[in-house]
């Protein structure tokens, strides 16, 4: 993984301003009078961290640790529960998610890398589609999308118009076309021209889950014939600004197909930036990319202890 520059840390850090700034106020709130963390703070700390959408499992799981830490010892200062807090999120999210995201400019591990991404309408998963496409460019990558949403008449000429920005390749057919067909038709041209990274975009209907777990595996069941072990990546888009929203959406992604790996998006619109700690832990899916902003280039690899250090450094 590439070194964490200036650039993208000032972006992360204006990304979560929303998030940092409601975290704050609630952490003064949860310490005012206090010298000491007790019980009354943890209780507080606790709510801090409910309402700023962790989610109440992972919240529990990260009070637990805290209170070892009190436990410990005795007279733990309140004016030390940032550094404490960042310390135990930071190793709860090492903990829940080894791996590591491929730089866009590291060399991949399967040529061509086909990533297949999942996710309901309005989650910005074109959008993401786009910024991904544009950032594998940059890093010198060749990329060809593919438009196998064909429910949605928009779908494809959104999908489009990214190609265009990005300016990459893209495989399309009609509204209605079989989605398995497009996908087969661009893996096949991937291979057959030299493309390094290859795209897919799919219909995010979960009002009938069985229809969509049907259409994904034949997806991929046709992908294969191509290329044997396609995708290398199921990506599944969130919106992070739905805060718990995004958990029922990543429980019935999970259960539809297997997913392995998360992007989160809309960061920067909002102060449930918490929903990628408890989505992280309780899917023990890699969070692999944020989206903190609408630059082309705002969509970043996720980088887990930066992103704590962003959300809780005062």
């Amino acid at each position: 993984m590439g070194l964490f520059s200036r650039e993208k840390k000032d972006s992360l850090n204006k990304g979560l301003e929303k998030t940092k700034d409601s975290v704050f106020t609630k952490l003064s709130r949860a310490v005012i009078g206090k010298s000491k963390v007790d019980d009354e703070v943890l209780d507080n700390l606790e709510e801090v961290l409910v309402t700023s959408d962790v989610g109440v499992d992972t919240t529990l799981r990260i009070i637990e640790r805290i209170s070892k830490r009190v436990a410990k010892d005795k007279y733990l200062n309140t004016s030390e529960l940032n550094k404490i807090l960042k310390e135990e999120i930071a190793a709860l999210l090492s903990e829940n998610n080894i791996d590591k995201a491929i730089d866009f400019a590291d060399p991949l591990p399967h040529n061509p890398y086909v990533i297949m991404v999942v996710g309901v309408n309005g989650v910005g998963k074109t959008t993401t589609i786009g910024k991904l496409a544009h950032q594998f460019t940059l890093a010198g990558k060749k990329v060809l999308l593919g438009a196998a949403d064909t429910f949605r008449a928009a779908a494809v000429d959104q999908l489009t118009i990214w190609s265009e920005r990005a300016k990459v390749d893209i495989v399309k057919q009609g509204m209605g076309a079989d989605p398995a067909s497009v996908a087969f038709d661009t893996v096949t041209a991937a291979k057959a021209r030299g493309y390094n990274v290859v795209i897919i975009d799919t219909a995010g209907r979960l009002h009938n889950k069985i229809n969509l777990m049907n259409e994904l595996t034949k997806i991929k069941q046709v992908m294969q014939k191509v290329i044997p072990n396609a995708p290398h990546e199921v990506l599944l888009v969130l919106d992070g600004s739905t805060g718990q929203n995004a958990f029922e959406q990543a429980k019935q992604f999970t259960l539809a197909t297997e997913v392995t790996a998360l992007a989160m998006t809309k960061l920067d619109g909002t102060a449930k930036g918490g929903v990628v700690i408890g989505i992280s832990d309780q899917f023990k899916i890699p969070v692999k990319y944020i989206g903190v902003g609408e630059a082309m280039t705002d969509l970043q690899l996720f980088d887990k202890t930066e992103f704590v250090d962003s959300l809780f450094n005062s």
